[in-house]
């Protein structure tokens, strides 16, 4: 019996960025050969969005048709970035794709290409930064967020899962044999060194040392954030000295964080505002059932700060983009989203303010419950303290995403060929994390301008 994986068509084509629009063109015709006859009116439109792969439009502008008729049949064709198979298992991608289409989270995936995708356009409006900021886009993003973590299986992307709703109260680590088979490709392309320092030793020691606990879901956040500090660069005295920091760091974090109760989710890891579509028309009959019930029981203006402010609209909202999805705590997921408010410019001054989260998150668990198979039925249970848990579990994991994207920006910033400063990217949100971390130490030194917003009521 093939996988979901093998069962998705390939295509045994290439994209070349050198050569866009042939590249594309071939790729296009080949999936729809019914549009041949018409490639005169075949377009493609570039999104400029991301700063990690080339995403193109493919629509085909037949006379008499409306733009939504035009859209209904559009095709967006995917290319990885150069070099990114070292950050992302794209195997697992294409699986968390056809899981969540399966489940009417993402548009269906037509094929697979040498390097790339091709799926079903979703018509709507890409979010910036200052969208996520509006009650009604973060009302939509919260609910969507609570659905993707109750309804989707991480057996689907993991292994060794005992209970994915259940709260692990073990250390989610691997050890180093555990990691070899999903490292091995990663390992390939990783830039290495004939000889190990005894530091970088040492800090591998420690990492393997650790055991993995019974029914953690494997790969995880953890080995993630391990593969990548193995890929990086260590070819000179200065990027060894920075391999071994952030091997120590991640220790660190297993040792502060890894025996955390915060529940493990299929999680999107990347849910920045360019992730982010708001849907063009009311959502559908089902969708305002859904948000009604929500909404009967969050009641958001009594929560202060941004919250509530509008109303109490919804918008409806879809994520795009699933390259980064893993198992990892329902916190990290959360607390990351709250990062990308900033966007890449990181303006923390736009960061949600607790009020802002508190209301958030209630949006959150509201869905869960709502979506989740034995989650208790509603009016029922302890749901401030379940509130006030989840406050405290993103609260604690709010340094965690500094750390995972400083060190993906460091890979970037030696294979990447677009037009953007990873290295400095990479810098400020390792400073966020160090203001965590002092900030968890009993403030020793200056926890930032960050650590300052997130504080606020």
């Amino acid at each position: 019996m093939s996988s979901p994986f093998e069962s998705v068509r390939y295509l045994p084509l290439l994209y070349d960025p050198k050569d866009s629009q042939n590249s594309a063109l071939n790729l296009i015709l080949t999936l729809r050969p019914e549009w041949r006859e018409s490639k005169s009116t075949v377009e493609f439109v570039h999104f400029t969005d991301g700063i990690t792969n080339t995403l193109l439009k493919a629509i085909n502008r037949l006379p008499d048709l409306s733009e939504a008729e035009i859209d209904r049949d559009a095709v967006l064709l995917r290319a990885y970035g150069k070099g990114t198979d070292v950050l992302i298992d794209r195997e697992k991608e294409s699986l968390s794709h056809c899981l969540l289409a399966r489940h009417n989270l993402a548009p269906p995936l037509f094929a697979r290409f040498d390097n790339g995708l091709l799926y079903k356009y979703i018509p709507g409006s890409v979010c910036a930064p200052s969208d996520l900021r509006r009650a009604e886009v973060w009302r939509g993003v919260a609910r969507r967020l609570g659905e993707w973590h109750a309804r989707l299986p991480i057996s689907s992307i993991s292994s060794t899962v005992d209970d994915v709703s259940s709260r692990i109260a073990t250390s989610p680590m691997h050890t180093k044999s555990s990691l070899a088979s999903s490292e091995s490709a990663s390992e390939a392309n990783s830039t290495t060194t004939a000889s190990t320092s005894t530091s970088s030793k040492r800090a591998s020691s420690t990492y393997s040392s650790l055991t993995q606990p019974p029914g953690t879901p494997t790969p995880n956040l953890w080995s993630v954030m391990h593969k990548w500090i193995r890929a990086l660069p260590q070819g000179t005295t200065a990027e060894r000295a920075r391999h071994d920091l952030l091997a120590r760091e991640l220790a660190y974090l297993v040792s502060r964080l890894g025996a955390s109760h915060a529940p493990y989710v299929f999680a999107h890891c990347d849910l920045l505002s360019g992730n982010v579509i708001i849907a063009p028309s009311p959502p559908s009959a089902s969708a305002s059932r859904r948000s009604s019930r929500s909404q009967s029981s969050s009641s958001l203006s009594h929560e202060g700060g941004e919250g509530g402010e509008d109303g109490g609209g919804v918008a409806n909202v879809a994520f795009i983009d699933y390259e980064y999805t893993t198992a990892a705590p329902a916190a990290f997921d959360l607390a990351n989203h709250f990062a990308e408010w900033g966007g890449f410019e990181c303006d923390y001054a736009a960061l949600p303010t607790r009020g802002t989260r508190r209301a958030f998150l209630r949006e959150y668990l509201a869905s869960y419950a709502l979506h989740h198979a034995s989650a208790k039925h509603e009016g029922e249970g302890d749901g401030e303290e379940e509130l006030d848990r989840l406050c405290e579990e993103v609260d604690e994991w709010r340094g965690v995403p500094g750390f995972y994207w400083g060190i993906w920006a460091a890979i970037q910033a030696g294979i990447s060929q677009i037009e953007f400063d990873y290295r400095g990217y990479g810098e400020v949100r390792l400073g966020e994390y160090w203001g965590w971390k002092r900030a968890g130490e009993g403030g020793k030194g200056e926890r930032g301008e960050r650590e300052a917003r997130w504080g606020m009521e």
